[in-house]
């Protein structure tokens, strides 16, 4: 603790975490870096991989439920007068029947914006590969016997230019690229986390998509962090999930770390906790925005408090899709086809568009906005136009009717049952065996539950999601806490974290909604959102370098070996722990 006094946290950070990859995965965005980086890389969480059989691009998910019922049709437009009431602004039918002529737009061929943060047109990923040579490195190992192929057949050959029998298919692609590949190219698209989970379906095996997890991992360590394979021994990896994560997933992505891709030790950190010491905080209430799923977890002296967490199953891709809606009931969105289940560089497109002009405040909200149409591999088309509406997508947060969330079936839930808590110390806790169990099923006589006494006892089951808006979500999260001290010291410390808490005016509509759920009868007045010390977007990321280079004991890491002969067994005492001792590290670390 004295040299944590005396050094400099830059210092400290350059001395300590150089070999410490910290990783973050999410649904939309996987953030990767050195822990003595002072920003992690946010790469798309997606692998494009070609395919013989399919003569256009294929979104590889899931079912998607893009029909929506009458009855939902109705919630939604309930809801966008519900908000249109809160906001000032007028009601559904009175925008149509005053819009009964349709605005003028034009096409802008062209159009080159000063802006080119808002309205810089995608390009399309080229698929192609003609020269041989600087490919090479491109390549995973399993696109070498490809190459190598090509290269016998041109042997002995003086031509220059490539014939068109010599262009060949990049066989893998990843992040953003996969996702600006043409509908017309022959790819199977594949996203591997989708609302919160890794994205098993029938469509999608679990086998495949750990090994698309591990080429997409290992291609970030090779291009981005330039980490050799022969050289990951010599590095640690620092894994920080979403509370969504079930002990079964946490398992398999340690498996891949260690074993696959080779890293001597990991640690596991859940994303809530890690966004708490990211701000230099002990105790926080902590709502996690994210791009398909929204979650609410409490945190009281650097220790989850597991009864409050909260899952919502909406983010801002919703808010994105919602924008698409509302524009077009307005008629304000030109004539082209937008298709984000089929293109999704449409959904790059609304995304963009999203975080450069929606945000919540009173008033008619308009803006004029370069929206962009991708045609079969043709160059991008800008179209100018008048955006309306657009303080009410992001209010959908916390009237999620209004989002209409895509239904995605979720994984087989017998895939999850697991009796050993990969969050949480469980070695000391002796409970009684259960009497349904044959023995030798699992390891020792406990079953992996919380460690704390005075919270309820509940037995381990598949995470559910909740079907209220997000204030409830903060408030119902909070008031379960039990203790009206730590109710009012958390409703006066909610810290907002992911993409979404970005949003203008976010802060003040989340301060005034909760404070209106609060139950008449709880003597509590005062809510208050915390300012974020850190960008929001990656606050977490920030927090699990933190904890991994101020983490001097490493009691909680999980060697390579261990994993591979032993995995983790209770009683073995490898897990992750919330430690008092670690938390001081930390804030020592934050005021120096």
């Amino acid at each position: 603790m004295d040299y944590l006094k005396t050094v400099v946290p830059s210092q400290l950070l350059a001395e300590r975490g150089s070999n410490l990859v910290v990783i973050n995965p999410g649904s939309a965005n996987i953030r990767v870096g050195l822990a003595k980086q002072d920003s992690p890389f946010s790469i798309p969480h997606c692998i494009a991989r070609r395919s013989n059989q399919l003569p256009k691009l294929n979104v590889q998910d899931q079912l998607l439920n893009s029909q929506v019922t009458t009855t939902q049709h109705m919630e939604r437009e309930k809801a966008y007068d519900v908000i249109a009431s809160l906001l000032k602004i007028p009601f559904l039918d009175e925008e149509v029947a005053n819009n009964s002529v349709p605005r003028k737009m034009g096409r802008v061929d062209g159009y080159n914006p000063q802006n080119t943060r808002k309205d810089g047109a995608f390009t399309w990923t080229d698929t192609h590969v003609k020269d041989l040579n600087s490919s090479v490195p491109q390549e995973s190992s399993s696109d070498k016997s490809v190459i190598a192929e090509s290269l016998a057949q041109n042997e002995g050959t003086e031509s220059k230019e490539p014939t068109l029998a010599e262009i060949k298919f990049r066989e893998v692609i990843f992040g953003e690229e996969a996702l600006r590949i043409s509908p017309t190219e022959p790819y199977s698209l594949r996203r591997l986390i989708r609302r919160g989970h890794l994205n098993i379906s029938q469509h999608y095996p679990m086998q495949q998509v750990l090994e698309d997890l591990h080429a997409l991992w290992d291609w970030i360590l090779l291009e981005k962090l330039h980490i050799p394979y022969q050289e990951r021994s010599l590095y640690s990896a620092i894994l920080v999930v979403p509370e969504t994560f079930d002990n079964r997933e946490i398992k398999e992505i340690l498996s891949i770390l260690l074993r696959d891709l080779r890293f001597s030790s990991a640690v596991v950190h859940q994303e809530g906790l890690a966004a708490v010491f990211g701000n230099g905080l002990s105790t926080a209430c902590v709502v996690n925005l994210g791009a398909q799923v929204s979650s609410v977890i409490c945190i009281e002296d650097g220790v989850a408090l597991p009864n409050t967490e909260k899952t919502l199953p909406f983010g801002g891709e919703d808010i994105s899709r919602c924008l698409l809606w509302t524009q077009r009931h307005h008629q304000t969105w030109p004539q082209i086809r937008t298709d984000i289940l089929t293109k999704p560089i449409d959904l790059l497109m609304l995304n963009k568009l999203k975080e450069s002009y929606c945000e919540i405040k009173e008033g008619e909200l308009d803006a004029i906005a370069v929206v962009h149409s991708y045609e079969d591999a043709m160059p991008a088309g800008s179209h100018k136009t008048r955006l309306t509406a657009l303080n009410v997508p992001p209010m959908g947060l916390f009237y999620p009717t209004l989002l209409i969330p895509d239904l995605y079936p979720p994984p087989p839930r017998s895939w999850f049952h697991d009796y050993e808590d990969m969050l949480e110390e469980t070695w000391h806790i002796e409970f009684p065996r259960r009497s349904d169990m044959p023995d030798g099923l699992y390891p020792g006589s406990n079953v992996g539950l919380q460690m704390w006494d005075n919270y309820p006892f509940v037995s381990m089951k598949p995470k559910k999601e909740e079907k209220v808006g997000l204030a409830e979500a903060i408030t119902s999260s909070i008031l379960s806490t039990g203790r009206i001290d730590l109710q009012r010291k958390l409703f006066c410390s909610i810290q907002l974290i992911g993409g979404v808490a970005l949003t203008g005016g976010l802060i003040p509509a989340v301060e005034e909604r909760v404070l209106h759920t609060i139950p008449s009868n709880e003597a509590i007045h005062t809510v208050e959102v915390l300012q974020s010390r850190t960008n929001p977007t990656f606050v977490s990321w920030k927090g699990g370098a933190i904890l991994g280079v101020l983490d001097f004991g490493r009691d909680a890491w999980v060697h390579r070996e261990d994993w591979i002969r032993n995995g983790i067994h209770i009683g073995s005492g490898r897990k992750y722990k919330d430690s008092y001792f670690l938390q001081a590290q930390a804030m020592c670390y934050i005021n120096s």
